[in-house]
């Protein structure tokens, strides 16, 4: 089937809304994206229903509670392709999952002289966590160069990753470029290389069909408010292998088995990793917005952004003094540019005049805007709702910008 944003549009309730006297047009799901009746639904349903703590009471609520955390768990790792239920840890969200991988395995595997690779794409979440491991452990910080459009060349990877290798580390999808990384061929140069793939998929998992298995990743993070499911709820992926070698880094009640006076012991997977009172509403919002994309389908919402991609790519190119990032084919719903000598956030400002949400600044980013030559840029990212016409409205606004700006 293919999508109909505008009908789509309907099931979310905060796009029905307008902005300074013009109807909504949202153009930053890559920050966050809006949620649907059904998630808001699902939320609303636990607490009047079912809001209990997990794990641990044996009356109908608590009961109930635990079946909805753990079928989550369940339909996140049918989602995402993975082997077992046990290889999926709930977290904040991409951040955490990242540190939780850098600060527990790469604690442990990585001494000094070693290297980790990654690229100068990174988000913040992906880089700062690999930087001070490699400080702290005397480790060497490595980064595959991007090609001139942004693109990473196998070549280039195959010569940066080494027997020294402990650790890659990269994104499905850039949050700035817009390009998608060659994951299954780096995971295998790393494999070779007796490295660990760790990917951040972020950007990647709500809007393309993800397998981790088929990829061969070692460790994959995302997070839930990014694919219409509420803040607070991400996702560590790991081989089971990787996670029953590792120590947990968060202690205290839900992820002990047996504590004495003076040393204690660990649950199994995948509740060592999950110290302290879970997000279970988030857990149970996840679920819901995965049957939500599921039912569109994953491999439609990616039709879908490509072809508004390109729309928007072709648009955007005709005003004169626009500037855009990346390359210029691209999958994914993202578009990065400059207008003139105009600060984003000035621009940003305007269109938000007329109605328009888009991001402006750094975007977490900052090695990759000076790779760019750009303090900033502004970006409009696309989801399922979205639609052409959308995309005229920025193009017009954009317009009207720069006569605002004489």
């Amino acid at each position: 089937m293919s999508i109909h944003a505008e009908e789509l549009k309907k099931q979310f309730p905060i796009l029905q809304q307008e902005i300074n006297g013009h109807p909504l047009v949202y153009l930053d799901s890559a920050a966050s994206s809006q949620k649907p009746m059904v998630v808001i639904e699902a939320l609303k349903h636990y607490y009047e229903w079912d809001n209990a703590n997990v794990h641990r009471g044996v009356h109908t609520l608590g009961s109930r509670a635990t079946d909805a955390y753990e079928n989550a768990r369940e339909k996140v790792a049918r989602f995402i392709g993975a082997a077992r239920r046990e290889e999926i840890i709930f977290t904040r969200g991409t951040t955490t999952s990242l540190n939780l991988v850098a600060s527990s395995y790469g604690a442990a595997n990585v001494g000094e002289g070693d290297e980790i690779v990654i690229t100068p794409m990174e988000h913040h979440s992906n880089l700062i966590p690999w930087q001070q491991l490699a400080l702290k452990k005397k480790a060497v910080l490595k980064y595959i160069p991007l090609q001139p459009d942004g693109h990473i060349d196998l070549a280039d990877a195959e010569k940066t990753i080494t027997p020294k290798t402990k650790i890659v580390a990269t994104a499905y999808v850039s949050n700035v470029l817009g390009v998608v990384n060659p994951i299954k061929e780096l995971a295998a140069i790393a494999h070779r290389n007796g490295a660990v793939m760790v990917v951040d998929g972020a950007q990647s998992t709500p809007h393309m069909k993800v397998d981790v298995q088929e990829l061969d990743v070692d460790f994959y993070a995302f997070s839930g408010h990014k694919m219409c499911a509420p803040t607070g709820i991400g996702v560590l992926y790991g081989k089971k292998q990787l996670l029953e070698a590792m120590e947990p880094i968060e202690y205290g009640g839900e992820m002990i088995d047996d504590v004495g006076l003076y040393e204690s012991s660990w649950k199994e997977l995948p509740w060592k990793f999950e110290g302290g009172t879970p997000i279970i509403s988030g857990a149970v919002g996840l679920a819901a917005a995965i049957d939500f994309l599921e039912g569109i389908g994953l491999e439609e919402i990616h039709r879908h952004e490509a072809k508004l991609a390109t729309y928007a790519m072709n648009r955007l190119s005709e005003i004169e003094g626009l500037t855009l990032y990346g390359p210029r084919e691209r999958e994914v719903g993202l578009i990065t540019f400059n207008l003139l000598d105009i600060h984003p956030h000035d621009v940003a400002t305007v269109l938000d005049a007329s109605g328009i949400a888009i991001r402006a600044g750094h975007h977490c980013c900052q090695p990759l805007m000076r790779w760019l030559e750009a303090s900033a840029t502004a970006r409009a990212s696309l989801y399922l709702y979205n639609t052409e016409q959308d995309i005229d409205r920025l193009a017009e606004a954009l317009i009207q910008t720069k006569e605002y700006f004489g």
